[in-house]
């Protein structure tokens, strides 16, 4: 057997903040010494809002968290002063709430900002919604989510970073440092909370809450990684999802949530539960009540349960005091899962400062102008042009007419997406409006509703027409609304909905020149528009700047450089379809017995990574530094980029590896790494990586991470298939 190197793996630590005694650890001995077993258990307690609950619960210290929502800074200082004034150990409470991308001002949905492979400017936006939300009172946002889903029919695929874990891993450092700044104490920052543990982006058919069935070496190689990110990066809590993994209930699966995160991991944050996740074991028929529920949740590693009292009676309380008075549970579990909660009170520093310092905000303000700029950067970037085959775009400044037809063009709310916060439609820039100001008075706006996003209503047709006619440019905005994205918003159909496509096909008839601009929160199956249409542009929902970016990249103010971080299907037949998979047997050939399908091309409609630009980009002259290295030696790789059309532009160059031989079946390539870069007309720039032992591991049949000696190949290009390749060998 081919002798193998285990790496030997120094975890990063975060043990100065996790794996070590922190300066808290006296002050909660101290303070747990004093509480009794129902106030140390209401620590473990998250409530909705307090409209269903008396007041006094909070008075008897029976509630250590709320999921407050959007109330404000004085509803969140008035009920603190319940809890600091009026209970008898004054332990603050945490206030939380869904902060997932923007608080007031909205930025991208999660899967457009991933568009942009810019973790720089998506950990501005965290930093600038953390400060929105910190201001009304939020100490704590249930982000980011970081399940990687490689199928689109699950409807939040809207809120994570797509299909890769790599870039996955990246894009969660990023939110969780954007989130929590250098120091959690400091009042214009928030706790985060990686979510959700672990797998629920692999839901059976993205139905959501569904089973999800899967190795260990498929939840360790792609699902893991960005938890495991998020807590290199120091992330406050972790929530576990919904779904059963391999059997059992992810919010009662000791191996992920106390051998791995625990154990393995040497983490010590705060485990939450989605909503109500502990009382639906029952559902799950994994325990026979609400007692065995907050049993099996609770030794399992969950130390809050969120909701569980709201919904349908109580979970944690009052059952995990019978179950510590029968001896089924030792007081020393609640006292551990009751220290991790106290610990981010003190990180927080609620003890010392448990109200919203109005004051501060008030005189630290981030300005409007400033806000506004890093969304509308962020949404610029987050647009990927699909398709530009007849060079409609840039529009011609010498146009006198435009037609903008469709239901997203006045639209306010859709186009802010899922979990918009506070987000207020009236500050929200329309596309009508955001072209209305680009153009001025130069060119003349024909605009027409069009249709509706998922009826069978084609009333409208006919003056969309018109307006086409009358115009010298046809733009149609379609999509999803944004109800058909996000929690329980699973599609078998990833078709345009309603007559949108019927709309689209009405105007092309007109023989005017046509864009098709997407509006939605996941991939769609747009097999005849790419194929009949010119140009199409994918926008995803861009948040609160969407009608200005939408206008910049229209008129070329912006050149689009947004690349896809999920696979376009060519039908929902594919799925799931990722770039990453494995080779076969049989790969597909012209025989009848060989890996492919009798009505399709294996084929995404695109690729992981594609996205194009007003420009075009070449790359050539790639060179390598050791045609032969040892297994403990880094290798550096070039290439050479020139921007060969007519526009300045910034293009994503993506790295893959291949192992070409192992001793475990492998994925045909991994991106292992990207730069960003502006090349102005003409210009040319020599990009170069650093391929080290890390980057050419895998985890073996024994689960342990080796580097084997063999060849390897490094492929560079625009994308996950127009790659250029070399190759370089690692012996022993």
């Amino acid at each position: 057997m081919m002798k193998k190197i285990i790496l030997l793996l120094i975890l990063i630590s975060i043990s100065s903040i996790f794996a070590q005694p922190d300066e808290y650890d006296e002050k909660i001995s101290e303070l747990l010494d004093k509480m009794t077993l129902d106030e140390k258990i209401g620590q473990l307690v998250q409530i909705v809002g307090v409209e269903r609950f008396s007041e006094q619960r909070i008075k008897e210290g029976k509630v250590g968290s709320i999921l407050i929502g959007t109330r404000g800074a004085d509803e969140v200082n008035r009920i603190q002063r319940i809890a600091v004034e009026e209970s008898r150990l004054g332990i603050p409470l945490i206030f939380a709430n869904d902060v997932i991308h923007g608080y007031r001002t909205i930025f991208p949905v999660p899967l457009a900002e991933a568009s942009s492979w810019n973790p720089e400017l998506i950990q501005l936006a965290s930093e600038i919604a953390a400060f929105e939300a910190a201001s009304e009172g939020t100490h704590w946002t249930y982000a980011p989510m970081v399940d990687i889903c490689r199928d689109p029919r699950w409807g939040r695929i809207v809120e994570g970073s797509g299909e890769d874990p790599f870039l996955g891993s990246i894009i969660a450092a990023a939110r969780v440092k954007g989130f929590q700044g250098s120091n959690l104490k400091n009042k214009n920052t928030v706790a985060a909370c990686a979510k959700h543990y672990v797998a629920y982006g692999s839901a059976e058919g993205g139905r959501d809450y569904n089973s999800v069935d899967i190795s260990e070496r498929t939840l360790r190689e792609i699902y893991l990684p960005p938890f495991y990110s998020a807590v290199k990066s120091g992330t406050a809590s972790i929530m576990s999802s919904f779904n059963d993994l391999n059997g059992i209930p992810a919010s009662a699966n000791y191996f992920t949530l106390t051998e791995i995160l625990r154990e393995e991991w040497k983490w010590n944050g705060v485990v939450i539960s989605d909503y109500n996740s502990i009382g639906e074991l029952v559902n799950h028929r994994f325990a026979a009540d609400k007692k065995e529920a907050a049993l099996k949740g609770l030794t399992a590693g969950v130390d809050i349960d969120m909701a569980g009292d709201t919904i349908d009676g109580d979970v944690y309380s009052p059952h995990l005091k019978n179950l510590v008075e029968e001896g089924l549970i030792d007081e020393q579990t609640i006292n551990n899962s009751a220290k991790n909660v106290l610990r981010l009170k003190y990180k927080l520093g609620l003890f010392d400062n448990p109200y919203v310092d109005k004051e501060f905000f008030d005189q630290n303000q981030l300005s409007k102008n400033y806000k506004d700029s890093i969304a509308l950067k962020l949404a610029e970037e987050s647009i990927v042009l699909l398709k530009n085959e007849k060079n409609i775009l840039p529009l011609d400044k010498g146009i006198k007419s435009i037609a903008l037809i469709g239901p997203f063009v006045t639209d306010s709310v859709n186009i802010m997406g899922s979990w918009s916060a506070a987000g207020r439609p009236a500050e929200v820039i329309t596309i009508l409006d955001g072209i209305k100001n680009f153009v001025t008075d130069r060119i003349k706006i024909n605009y027409s509703f069009g249709c509706n996003f998922d009826d069978d209503d084609t009333s409208g047709f006919s003056e969309a027409e018109s307006a086409a006619l009358q115009s010298d440019v046809v733009i149609i905005f379609v999509g999803e609304p944004r109800s058909m994205s996000g929690e329980a918003a699973s599609r078998t159909s990833l078709d345009l909905p309603g007559v949108q496509l019927d709309l689209i096909k009405r105007i092309h008839q007109t023989g005017k020149p046509l864009v098709v601009v997407l509006m939605n929160g996941r991939p769609l199956t747009i097999n005849w528009i790419y194929e009949n249409v010119s140009s199409v542009i994918e926008a995803w929902y861009l948040g609160s700047q969407t009608g200005k970016a939408i206008a910049n990249t229209l008129f070329g103010k912006n050149n689009p450089s947004g690349k896809l971080t999920i696979t376009f299907p060519r039908s929902a037949g594919q799925i799931p379809i990722y770039y990453y998979q494995k080779s076969t047997g049989r790969p597909a050939t012209d025989a009848k017995y060989t890996s492919k399908y009798l009505d399709s091309p294996n084929t995404p409609l695109f690729p992981f990574g594609y996205g194009k630009s007003y420009t075009t980009f070449s790359y050539g002259n790639i060179k390598i530094s050791k045609a032969l290295i040892s297994i403990n030696d880094s290798v550096e790789v070039s290439i050479d980029i020139t921007n060969t059309g007519k526009f300045a532009g910034d293009e994503v160059v993506q790295l893959y590896i291949q192992d070409e031989t192992a001793s475990i079946t492998l994925p045909v390539k991994l991106l292992k790494g990207f730069k960003k870069i502006k090349l102005n007309l003409g210009e040319k720039k020599e990009i170069s990586f650093k391929i080290t032992p890390d980057m050419l591991s895998f985890l073996d049949i024994e689960m342990k991470k080796v580097v084997e000696p063999g060849k390897f190949k490094v492929m560079i290009g625009g994308n996950s298939e127009d790659v250029i390749s070399i190759s370089f060998e690692v012996t022993e």
